[in-house]
């Protein structure tokens, strides 16, 4: 069985949540393709929240495939787009700190 191609991250907030409306708006200058999720109107997407986020229900969480990513910057979420659906990588997009980012792939991803 072969998984289905990522067409956008899979973004968890809630209302008024200024952390997640930062990310947001970062990830939509980009052009990062997001299907937003409100934790406080689905059940389900509170569950997958407190999955990632250890049992609590921090927003933003973002998730690209099958990796989860707690309050992440906007740098971070294009790092693992980077390996998991590099498609979705916006044309000319760098690392405000590229090393950095490098890093944070490697110990997210596990290499």
């Amino acid at each position: 069985m072969t998984e289905e191609p990522i067409v956008a991250v899979d973004f968890y907030t809630r209302r008024g949540c200024g952390f997640s409306m930062m990310l947001d708006r970062a990830l939509a200058r980009a052009g990062v393709p997001v299907h937003k999720h409100d934790i406080w109107a689905d059940p389900d997407a509170a569950a997958i929240v407190r999955g990632w986020a250890h049992g609590s229900e921090t927003v933003p969480t973002v998730v690209v495939g099958d990796v989860g990513l707690v309050n992440p910057t906007a740098d971070k979420v294009v790092a693992v787009l980077s390996e998991k659906a590099p498609h979705l990588v916006p044309e000319g997009w760098e690392p405000s700190e590229p090393r950095a980012a490098g890093r944070l792939l490697r110990r997210v991803l596990g290499d």
